[in-house]
């Protein structure tokens, strides 16, 4: 990781001691990512709906568009991500079937799912207007901030 990852992430650890609530952990790290990442261009966490477990529901997030609000487990690329319980890198999302479109503009994306005791809790998407933006040392980077938020979540 570059010298930005682990500050960010040395930020990030350091917020979720003394945060208040889930939330402001998740608001931080979208507006942190959103500001210093430059190739991030949308950053936002999806939430499974205490209501319909088969529903993501957009939580915190930062960014130049309004994302889908509401994404049914078996679509697009946050499905298949929550589906197959693994980290999903797309360098070009038209050459990706499963793209489920937020902006004309977005031309990469990454999606990391968040579990706590075993069970999906969330994830943390990531879409940039940039073909290739995640390689595999900035996934291993959104997989600590991701790791940050399941941890704090897990302690509730």
């Amino acid at each position: 990781m570059t010298q930005v990852h682990e500050e960010l992430l040395k930020d990030f650890k350091d917020f979720a001691k003394t945060a208040p609530k889930p939330e402001a952990v998740m608001t931080h790290i979208a507006q942190r990512l959103h500001e210093k990442m430059t190739r991030y261009n949308w950053v936002g966490f999806y939430m499974v709906d205490p209501a319909d477990a088969g529903i993501l529901l957009v939580g915190a997030f930062a960014g130049s568009f309004t994302p889908n609000a509401r994404i049914p487990l078996n679509t697009g690329l946050c499905g298949a991500a929550a589906r197959d319980g693994q980290t999903v890198v797309v360098p070009d999302v038209s050459k990706d079937p499963r793209y489920l479109a937020g902006s004309p503009l977005v031309k990469s994306e990454i999606v990391v799912p968040i579990f706590v005791k075993n069970k999906l809790a969330g994830e943390l998407d990531i879409e940039s207007y940039f073909t290739s933006a995640f390689t595999p040392v900035e996934q291993e980077f959104v997989e600590a901030c991701a790791d940050v938020v399941a941890k704090y979540l897990a302690k509730g």
